[in-house]
């Protein structure tokens, strides 16, 4: 299961077995961060695929260089339809996309920023003196006239009678 989920980074699975899983998916970052001959060979002990081990000390170890824990997010999904059995979705916490993502909006959000210091501010609308306020309000309530309420008697439920 480890094997699989340092492969796909995401993974859906049963609430238990997947804070099982993130006790030693955590502890196969934290070799792959250490790096060195003794700590790929341990983390081959538990990963099954020699193209995952070279993938978590290549990529995910470089990934959570900076971090100091807490690797992995259990999002809980609801229950599985045949068993009612909580399921929920683990994965990895920072995903090479989602950097991406992040950088891309920061700069964007640069960018509009700069421009928008170059521009001089707006005029500010002149206010109206209050008399001229109350006025126009006026105006405005004498041209919507007003609705009545029709108010519907009330009505008994058992005899259909008025109270």
């Amino acid at each position: 299961m480890v094997t699989s989920f340092l492969k796909h980074e995401k993974i859906e699975t049963t609430d238990i077995k997947a804070k099982e899983l993130r006790r030693v998916a955590e502890k196969m970052i934290t070799l792959a961060k250490r790096g060195g001959l003794h700590a790929r060979r341990q983390a081959a002990a538990v990963i099954r695929e020699k193209g995952v081990v070279q993938k978590l000390f290549d990529e995910i170890g470089a990934r959570f260089a900076d971090r100091q824990g807490g690797y992995t997010r259990i999002i809980k999904t609801g229950y599985r339809a045949g068993d009612s059995a909580p399921m929920a979705v683990i994965e990895l916490t920072v995903r090479p996309s989602e950097k991406k993502e992040k950088k891309e909006a920061k700069a964007k959000k640069e960018a509009k920023a700069a421009p928008k210091a170059k521009k001089e501010p707006k005029a500010k609308k002149e206010a109206k003196p209050k008399a001229e306020k109350a006025k126009a309000a006026k105006a405005g309530k004498e041209t919507k006239p007003k609705r009545a309420a029709a108010k519907r008697p009330a009505v008994r439920k058992e005899t259909g009678k008025e109270k």
